[in-house]
């Protein structure tokens, strides 16, 4: 007489494998394995994004590399892809058309370890390391590191897509300074690569995102930057054609100490922000200038000529600059995108202030355009790094573009449509203007890979076939 097998079984016998051989490597990580269902899901599978919906076939949260060695060779045996994943910035192309069903997300938020050899001037960062945490580690030793504008944007995926700092007119890509990477690669081998060992997937990594490998620490010189102004000049939003013309203009002739963004702010009432902030519309410059104040202030002359009704420009030390950009202090569901620009003539920014000034009825909360230039320039990069000795940077050594540009709103209910239509707007009118290329890091919707790689796009085809053959690994913009 035949015994009848358990429902649960006899429905889905494939879902009850999965559910064992993920058990078993709950039970061999130090860290931990969820699925849908279990307690703490939802806030496991979140990314920074608050409106993005990340839906994989399981998370582990890592407490360790080993973590990520042992998760990857799982995955591997299981047939599933692997994805990793630090604070989430960015997760939108990732998680879109259920881009996470057949794969694992492998957290590594809790990996935050940071130490600095002050007489190398290198830090060693593990994989959920944050800018917050950089900063103060080195902050003790009169250093700077080439930190993002927020707190709390992961320092790997951040240096993977090339790292635009407030230092990146005169030190370039933070991708350019890193100096080793530790990773796991599809074979679930631990590995470090550097200029030496490697080389190939070293120049992969730097810049090319997170297709390749997970990556469990990045090693990168630090700074000493001896003296530096930054802060912020506002207006009211009325003002913004006079702004920005005058900004544009005032960019063709700053030295590469200068590292400037102007932005167009529609902030709404909240009580965190100072009053001269909150509930107003304003167009705002932020400037950061490795300059003596007198210099800085004969630099800024032409900019306070416009009688700013705010001017925070003060001497800081470095670690000031995490506020510099007012980013929100922590995950916020938001909607956005950015691209880069060739130029900003005097028709583009007509064409930008009808679509985002005072009389436009744009939904976006911040758009900014940021200067590029300087060691930004992937030429002037490639020659400081064989005149100082450094390595060849990567594949994204810079930007052919003398501007980057990003909008962004905050999603709630309600509004996705208006959002999207003012995004799209935005897009539509600088088109003409638009760079050849586009930036990783601030691309928030997929698009071709040839649109962030160009001519190096089958190099990195090549690299990827030769670590991860059957694609495993998951990245937010895969090279397809």
């Amino acid at each position: 007489m035949n015994t009848p097998m358990p429902s649960a079984i006899a429905a889905d016998p494939v879902t009850l494998s999965l559910r064992e051989a993920l058990a078993l490597l709950d039970d061999r990580i130090t860290g931990r394995v969820l699925i849908p269902g279990d307690p703490g899901w939802d806030d496991a599978r979140s990314a920074w994004n608050l409106a993005v919906d990340q839906h994989p076939a399981a998370v582990v949260v890592a407490a360790d590399a080993d973590d990520v060695a042992q998760t990857v060779r799982a995955a591997k045996g299981l047939g599933l892809a692997v994805a990793p994943q630090a604070t989430g910035h960015n997760a939108a192309p990732l998680a879109a058309d259920g881009g996470l069903a057949d794969a694992i997300l492998l957290r590594t938020h809790e990996l935050r370890g940071v130490e600095v050899d002050a007489e190398a001037r290198i830090a060693r960062v593990e994989a959920g390391a944050q800018w917050g945490d950089v900063v103060a580690a080195v902050a003790p030793f009169g250093l700077t590191a080439l930190a993002g504008s927020s707190h709390d944007v992961g320092v790997v995926g951040y240096t993977l897509g090339g790292g635009v700092s407030w230092l990146g007119r005169s030190h370039g890509l933070a991708a350019n300074h890193v100096v080793a990477i530790e990773l796991v690669t599809a074979d679930g081998v631990a590995r470090r690569v550097d200029a030496e060992h490697d080389a190939e997937l070293f120049w992969a990594l730097r810049g090319g995102g997170g297709d390749f490998a997970v990556v469990t620490a990045l090693e990168f010189r630090l700074f000493d930057v001896p003296v530096l102004s930054a802060g912020m000049l506002l207006w009211p939003i009325e003002r913004t054609a006079e702004v920005f013309a005058a900004w544009s203009e005032w960019t063709g002739g700053v030295p590469t100490t200068v590292t400037s963004v102007a932005r167009v702010l529609r902030l709404p009432p909240m009580p965190e922000l100072p009053p001269f902030l909150s509930g107003r519309s304003l167009v705002v410059v932020e400037v950061a200038m490795q300059e003596e104040p007198a210099r800085v202030d004969e630099l800024l002359a032409p900019l306070r000529d416009l009688a700013p009704e705010i001017d925070t420009v003060h001497p800081q030390a470095s670690a000031e600059l995490l506020q510099l950009h007012m980013d929100p202090p922590g995950p916020t569901p938001g909607h956005g995108d950015g691209m880069l620009l060739a130029e900003l003539p005097p028709a583009a920014i007509r064409a930008f202030v009808e679509a985002v000034g005072p009389d436009a009825t744009s939904a976006l909360l911040s758009i900014e355009i940021r200067h590029l230039g300087g060691m930004l320039a992937p030429g002037v990069a490639r020659a400081a790094a064989s005149v100082q000795g450094m390595p060849e940077p990567g594949v994204t050594a810079g930007f052919d573009a003398g501007f980057l540009m990003f909008g962004a709103g905050i999603a709630m209910p309600g509004n996705g449509d208006a959002l999207a239509e003012s995004l799209g707007r935005l897009f539509s009118v600088l088109e003409p203007w638009r760079g050849d290329t586009d930036y990783l890091n601030f691309a928030e919707h997929a698009r071709p890979a040839g649109r962030f790689f160009g001519e190096n796009l089958e190099r990195l085809r090549a690299v990827k076939r030769a670590v991860d053959p059957t694609r495993m690994m998951r990245s937010n913009h895969p090279l397809g």
